[in-house]
């Protein structure tokens, strides 16, 4: 692992004026995993004015809860003080922080041990343990647990989630992050091709059923922040811990319906709930893919219909998933750009068509060409999470609707208006008046280009325009 030369500056410049220093939690956890940092903090016992005295260039970023920006070599890195957290009232920030000298102190107010570790830099004689590397403070058994692949709560759990509840996410998303190495033989189940996730040791799960309900305290921005990153990991299957724990009960109920709903259909082979989790295994790690596999059968519970024979079917899911998918990503202050894509995703993601020219024209002209290809992903990630009947038939359908698509594009053919040889200056310009008439003959002439490409060109489409118009104006007279 290479240091930033910027992080072993800051902390012999720290030490040389008489301070402890060391950098501190994630970036440590991950220079023993062999991972990049994707930041180092550093934590010291020298107080702001201390560390603004030390460094030419430093920004105020947190100046009441001891910390100060160090900004060097066109980087920031954040120093903060050694400190103790004072009384938590609302489940998420405590009311104070007091400064202290005492690196054990600080390391002990941190949520869980793999990120209550610190390194020196080798700077310094420091109590570090026998067996822990050079620099490495581990006062609360990080490395061990991150041998194990174990999360556990530094000190008593349920202080821990008592005075932060946000740390319950935060458990579920470092054992979805942080993954054991890769089973040498080959062998497992595909939930572990990328290596096993982490578990949550059972003192720490224990309270996290114990504190759920606290979860209401935190922020809908902060939960969705949270839950993206848990969705996004290599281990989205972590969710089903949530389901078993009652977490999803609490932020997510429409995830606990899915995990409830049995799917009876030669179709499918497993529950809605695990269906969904297989499903977002077979997508890209991209956060509007995810969210979608995510919701994408979010309507299933409320439409299932058993009929005489006891199969299932789930008649409209599509349309009532994407109100739902509204609903949560409203819940969860998504951003909007998101939250549209999703919404159409997730209203599309059952659509299906003959692998031809004009019905792959007229699905992208329906679906839009920015999020066709993501269509195509969402269907093949939902393909492949269902059972074996017709299966290499769905695939080769996927497969030509792909193959078609690919060449719309790069024939150019015409799916959309803007594509369109002509436009509502030309209809006005023809005694068109302006209004609702010049987009409903917009629309018409697109249909006539979806059904045959080579109509697209300005003198065929407004002598066609021209003669069904005074067709109609003449079939109107003799009525």
């Amino acid at each position: 692992m290479i240091i930033p030369k910027s992080v072993n500056l800051i902390l012999s410049e720290l030490h040389r004026h008489g301070f402890e220093a060391y950098a501190v939690g994630g970036c440590v956890r991950d220079m023993l995993l062999g991972r990049e940092p994707e930041d180092w903090d550093i934590t010291t016992s020298a107080e702001p004015p201390e560390i603004k005295e030390i460094f030419p260039v430093t920004i105020d970023t947190g100046i009441e809860h001891g910390t100060v920006t160090v900004r060097m070599d066109g980087a920031n890195y954040e120093v903060t003080t050694f400190r103790t957290d004072g009384e938590y009232r609302d489940h998420r920030r405590p009311e104070e922080v007091h400064f202290t000298k005492s690196l054990k102190e600080d390391l002990l107010r941190r949520d869980f041990t793999i990120n209550a570790m610190a390194w020196d830099g080798g700077l310094s004689d420091s109590e570090s343990g026998e067996s822990a590397p050079a620099g490495i403070i581990d006062l609360y058994g990080g490395q061990q647990d991150l041998a194990d692949g174990i999360i556990r709560c530094v000190g008593d759990p349920d202080e821990r989630f008592e005075e932060d509840a946000l740390r319950i996410l935060r458990a579920f998303r470092f054992a979805a992050k942080l993954t054991k190495p890769e089973l040498e033989d080959g062998e497992g189940d595909q939930e572990n091709a990328a290596g096993q996730m982490f578990t949550i040791d059972p003192a720490t799960r224990a309270a996290v059923t114990a504190h759920r309900e606290e979860l209401r305290y935190i922020s809908a921005e902060r939960i969705q922040m949270e839950m993206t990153k848990i969705i996004t990991s290599e281990h989205p299957e972590v969710l089903r811990d949530m389901y078993e724990l009652g977490v999803t009960e609490v932020i997510l109920p429409e995830f606990d319906r899915m995990m409830e709903t049995p799917q009876n259909f030669r179709f499918h082979f497993l529950d809605v709930g695990e269906h969904t989790i297989l499903a977002m295994r077979n997508i890209p790690p991209e956060t509007h893919l995810r969210w979608t596999m995510l919701l994408h059968d979010t309507g299933k519970p409320q439409c299932r219909v058993t009929d005489e024979n006891g199969e299932d079917h789930f008649r409209g899911h599509p349309a009532v998933g994407a109100e739902i998918a509204r609903d949560v990503m409203n819940r969860m202050k998504m951003d909007n750009a998101t939250k549209d894509k999703v919404i159409r995703l997730v209203r599309c993601h059952d659509d299906r068509m003959p692998a031809e020219k004009r019905t792959v024209r007229r699905a992208i002209a329906r679906i839009g060409t920015d999020l066709f290809e993501d269509y195509c992903r969402v269907r093949r990630a939902d393909v492949l999470a269902q059972s074996k009947y017709r299966f290499d038939e769905k695939m080769a359908n996927l497969d030509g609707i792909e193959e078609l698509y690919r060449q719309i594009m790069e024939e150019r053919e015409c799916v959309t208006l803007a594509a369109l040889a002509v436009g509502g200056e030309d209809l006005i310009a023809a005694g068109l008046k302006p209004g609702p008439q010049i987009g409903k003959a917009l629309r018409q002439m697109l249909d006539w280009v979806i059904e045959e490409p080579s109509l697209n060109d300005r003198e065929t489409l407004m002598a066609r325009w021209s003669a069904e118009k005074d067709h109609g104006e003449k079939s109107d007279e003799e009525r």
